[in-house]
């Protein structure tokens, strides 16, 4: 059984409206807040400064690992993927109900797929391969991140879950590496 992209786009504009309505009102400032932190990868800079600085070897090799997945992510993602799809439309956020007091600003370009959970996703995969004690931190800061995208209405849910499946396979990749670099120096 074979689903139409019609189908798909009616589910995703469903679980978008489902979003919307949660009735939620105490997590809008902070998702708000996090979402706008999140524009130009800053969580993951700071981090990456901080395991620069704090983390020996094995932190700045993290560190690496984790912006070498950002910026391959956000390439992919924010040039060949949206223009291939179309440049898909923001959500109409006021037509589909998302309460004002979440709004951020709205981005200029096309939803599909979502940067900011690709960066996410990519800086907390590669990172957390190399230092696994992060891994679980990093991932729910990864995933609120892009939940926020969703609730404050800039992204539908497939955006969010496309972005976040290229920034983790971008983010798999950089860790194996820094991983197999890591193995090198080892033995020498």
């Amino acid at each position: 059984m074979t689903t139409s992209p019609h189908r798909l786009a009616r589910y995703d504009r469903a679980l978008y409206r489902s979003v919307a309505r949660l009735s939620t009102p105490v997590l809008d400032e902070p998702l708000r807040q996090v979402s706008d932190f999140a524009d130009f990868s800053k969580p993951w800079f700071l981090v990456a400064g901080a395991l620069t600085l704090v983390g020996g070897p094995r932190g700045r090799r993290a560190a690496f690992a984790g912006l070498a997945a950002i910026g391959a992510a956000s390439l992919v993602v924010n040039q060949p993927m949206k223009k291939a799809s179309g440049v898909r439309r923001r959500p109409d956020r006021y037509g589909l109900g998302v309460p004002v007091q979440r709004w951020v600003r709205m981005p200029s370009s096309g939803s599909f797929p979502s940067g900011h959970s690709a960066s996410a996703a990519a800086f907390a995969i590669a990172v957390g391969d190399v230092l696994p004690v992060l891994r679980p931190t990093l991932r729910v800061a990864a995933s609120v991140i892009a939940f926020s995208r969703v609730y404050t209405g800039v992204h539908y849910p497939s955006d969010v879950l496309v972005g976040a499946t290229v920034g983790a396979l971008f983010g798999r990749l950089a860790g194996r590496l820094a991983l197999q670099l890591d193995d090198k120096e080892q033995t020498s």
